[in-house]
């Protein structure tokens, strides 16, 4: 498998605004896991956790930073730009990075995504 092409197509699904087409780059029983939060499961819960940021900012654009393997993990740079005016947004522009670590499945698929970035940050930036 080629892992960048691999990235690179998880990013363009993130910035084709299509939550269906983001968790499609889980295994069916896979899971998401945003900054030590309860996990999304499953590709429909997926979609949703996507849906959410998707909808907070419509004109979200996610930048592939690099993606490596380290300790049996992928590990996955982005950074997310875009403008909070989605229901009872702040109208603010946001400009945050972070990564996910990435376990794939026997289906060369994402069975497990652990998301950070910082938190602190994100809300500072959209003065909440």
């Amino acid at each position: 498998m080629n892992i960048k092409a691999f990235a690179e197509r998880y990013t363009a699904a993130w910035c084709g605004r299509d939550p269906a087409a983001v968790a499609l780059f889980f295994s069916a029983d896979g899971s998401l896991t945003i900054n030590d939060g309860e996990p999304s499961r499953g590709r429909a819960a997926i979609a949703e956790a996507a849906r959410s940021f998707m909808d907070a900012f419509p004109d979200l654009s996610v930048a592939m930073d690099g993606v490596e393997e380290y300790d049996g993990k992928l590990i996955y740079k982005w950074t997310l730009t875009g403008t909070n005016t989605g229901p009872g947004g702040s109208g603010k522009p946001i400009r945050i990075s972070g990564f996910e670590e990435w376990r794939l499945g026997d289906d060369d698929l994402i069975a497990e995504s652990c998301g950070h970035f910082d938190a602190a940050d994100y809300e500072r930036q959209l003065e909440l």
